[in-house]
Parts: C-alpha cells; sequence; structure tokens
C-alpha cells in the first residue's frame, strides 16, 4: 500500500494596470518596459518517500534469496503517507512485547493504582534499553500475564495482535502494522498513555544499548541500517520458530521529532548472524546512505 505524494505547482500571473482618466497614451511615443521571462519556479525537492516503494519491493526480493521471509511498513507521521511490501501475517514479537509491558506499568503508575519503586524504575529502565528478560517476566507476572495485552490491545486498537497462547510474553503475536500503530499513538497520545510516562518509554529506547543483558547484539535492522538518523528502538529475537527459523524484530521512530516510525521482521533457516546481516542489508536497501 503506497501513498502517493501530492505536490503543488505555484502559478504565476501577471497583472496589467489600466491608466486612469484622460486619453490612452500614444503608443508611439510612450516608452515600454523592457519584457523579461518570468522566473523558473524552483526545483522541489524530493520527497521523502519517492522511490521507496520499488525499494522495499527490492529489499524483500533480495531476503527471499536467503531464505527469509520478511514484513516491513514505514509510516511518516508528518503526511500519513504508508509504505509496506504488503505482508500482514503475524509474526511472535519477542521481547518487543517489553514495549506494551511498560506502557501498561506506567499507566497504572500514572492512575495511581501502583507505585513503583526506584528498584521497580531501575528494572523497567534496563528491560527497555538492554532487553532483560528477568525485569520484564517480573512485571508480567505481577501485572496480570496475558490481560497486560488485552489490556494495551484494546486502548491502541491493535486488530492483528493477539496474547500468547502459553502465556509467555515472548510469543506475543502482533504485525508490523499494529506495531507502527502503537508507536504513532503512543507518540500523539490517542492511546491513552500520559506524555511523560510516554517520554520514559522513549527516553529509555533512545538509549538502546549495543547488546542485550543477555549478551546478544541488538543493534540489527533499524539501528546499522538507518546509521545516519537518530533512532529509538526496541528489538526482539529468539531461536527457533516455525522449525528452525531465526525470528528478528526491530521496531522504532526514527528521524528529528520522531517523524517517521518502522517496524521489520524476519524469519529466516540460518544461523543468526547471517539472519541479522539480512535484515540490516534490507534497511539499507530500503534507506541508501543510511537516512530517509
Amino acid at each position: 500500500m503506497t501513498g502517493m505524494a501530492i505536490v503543488g505547482v505555484a502559478l504565476l500571473v501577471n497583472g496589467c494596470a489600466a491608466t486612469a482618466g484622460g486619453s490612452p497614451p500614444n503608443v508611439e511615443n510612450t516608452p515600454q518596459a523592457p519584457v523579461s521571462a518570468p522566473e523558473a519556479p524552483p526545483a522541489q525537492a524530493a520527497a521523502p518517500f519517492d522511490g521507496l516503494d520499488a525499494r522495499v519491493r527490492q529489499a524483500t526480493a533480495d531476503a527471499a534469496k536467503s531464505g527469509a521471509t520478511i514484513e516491513t511498513v514505514v509510516l511518516d507521521r508528518d503526511t500519513g503517507q504508508t509504505v509496506s511490501n504488503g505482508v500482514t501475517k503475524p509474526f511472535p514479537i519477542a521481547s518487543v512485547a517489553k514495549l506494551f509491558i511498560a506502557d501498561d506499568l506506567l499507566l497504572q503508575e500514572s492512575q495511581a493504582k501502583t507505585t513503583l519503586s526506584p528498584a521497580d524504575r531501575a528494572s523497567l529502565d534496563v528491560m527497555l534499553r538492554s532487553s532483560d528478560d528477568g525485569a520484564a517476566q517480573n512485571f508480567w507476572d505481577r501485572d496480570g500475564g496475558n490481560a497486560i495485552i488485552a489490556r494495551v490491545k484494546a486502548r491502541y486498537g491493535l486488530g492483528g495482535t493477539t496474547a500468547p497462547w502459553n502465556g509467555h510474553w515472548d510469543v506475543t503475536t502482533s504485525t508490523a502494522s499494529d506495531l507502527v500503530r502503537y508507536y504513532d499513538m503512543l507518540l500523539d497520545g490517542t492511546g491513552g498513555l500520559p506524555p511523560e510516562q510516554a517520554n520514559i518509554i522513549m527516553t529509555n529506547l533512545a538509549q538502546s544499548t549495543p547488546t542485550g543483558t543477555d549478551g546478544y547484539p541488538q543493534r540489527f535492522g533499524i539501528p546499522e541500517g538507518l546509521y545516519a538518523e537518530s533512532v529509538a528502538v526496541k528489538q526482539g529475537w529468539f531461536c527457533c520458530w516455525n522449525g528452525g527459523n531465526q525470528l528478528h524484530v526491530s521496531t522504532g521512530v526514527i528521524g528529528p521529532e520522531h517523524r517517521y516510525v518502522m517496524a521489520i521482521s524476519s524469519l529466516e533457516p540460518d544461523d543468526a548472524a547471517a539472519a541479522r546481516a539480512t535484515m540490516t542489508q534490507a534497511v539499507k536497501t530500503m534507506f541508501p546512505g543510511g537516512t530517509i
């Protein structure tokens, strides 16, 4: 689904003033002002998503050559334009579910339904920045498990998101479209989380660490692919899904004032390092030069 940029062209109109009163001037004896050609309008800058649809298709095809199936959506929050590769099959979101855990917890705190101790806040920070599983499990168990996903799904209208069938937060399933919708609504407040609490999430994602607390590299996808942009990301990964597939998910916001939102997932029957490289290359193909 590709949005079309609408380019407005300004028309220059030259007016002609009539003489006020008396006879019309003698054309022969009246000096004529030199006539110059109108200046050409300034060249229009290329829209940020120009050509992106074709590059997304190319990235999808290239990834398929490595055996990877990717799903991706990119949103320009200023224009509302969205580009995707058309894949809408739900996938497990792994540690990206920690966004939902944090969101639900921070909303409860803002409503005075719970109190976060300094230790809780430190755990929440490391859960978002370094994808700490122990912190996620603690909050998941104490705040209702699957009920967390149900509450977040209802507030954000995430129709493609499903609570885990086995009660394990890492196999919560969603779609790239739902994850982009989540970020967009988190940022504009329509998901119900107050700005102060939303800022806690975004500040932590902007300080995402190079590796998780388990030592796994978490710069694949958006951070390495869009290396020339400021990014705030939440990553997810595990092995194995649907056989021996490596699962990787890269999500986040990009650019000044969080203008762009992107989510990309990959399932690839290869080793973890190769699968990370495939996802990063897909982002680089979509955005040559590491920028949108």
